[in-house]
């Protein structure tokens, strides 16, 4: 659906990717969407810092997002689960508000490719980004098939040094400039 195009010349740059499920039912051993994110990260070429689960409230989610920023060893961070409209679906409450820059296209973007896979359904989610720092950061649904949405369909392009026209990891040594 989307034009990819690789640099072939340029050498793949792995990333350290934070996974952080927010659930207030899940564990690690139970969370399909985060262990889906990890293992197509990783087979990807990624790796992945960690992998945590979260209760949906704001100051656990904001602690868990906010302990990875701050560790020098993560570039991204990928959280699953709370985008919709339930009572308790909190993650862009929590996640938006430190954003630094926040990233519209990231949501228009998910939104255009999941309502391939699911049509009308794809209203349902808030999925977000932006950049915290100089830690990119993805707020998406916590189902199997939004997950395999945003990576295939977008993350695992830009998350990729050889994706061209352009890409994050060309932008992540400049993210601190002022």
């Amino acid at each position: 659906m989307f034009k990819t195009e690789r640099f072939e010349d340029r050498a793949f740059k792995p990333l350290s990717i934070a996974v952080v499920a927010v659930s207030d039912t899940r564990t690690l051993e139970t969370d399909t969407g985060g262990a889906l994110l990890r293992s197509l990260l990783e087979a990807d070429g990624h790796s992945c810092a960690d992998r945590v689960v979260v209760r949906d409230d704001i100051q656990l989610i904001r602690q868990a997002v906010q302990g990875f920023v701050a560790n020098p060893g993560v570039d991204v961070i990928l959280t699953t689960g709370g985008t919709g409209f339930s009572g308790r679906d909190v993650t862009p409450e929590a996640v938006e508000p430190l954003f630094d820059k926040r990233m519209e296209g990231f949501s228009v973007l998910f939104h255009q490719y999941s309502a391939t896979t699911v049509g009308t359904s794809s209203l349902q989610s808030r999925a977000t980004g932006g950049l915290i720092g100089t830690t990119f950061v993805f707020c998406l649904p916590g189902s199997r098939g939004a997950c395999r949405d945003a990576w295939e369909g977008i993350l695992s392009h830009q998350l990729d040094y050889r994706h061209k026209p352009c890409n994050f990891v060309e932008l992540m040594p400049r993210l601190d400039e002022r």
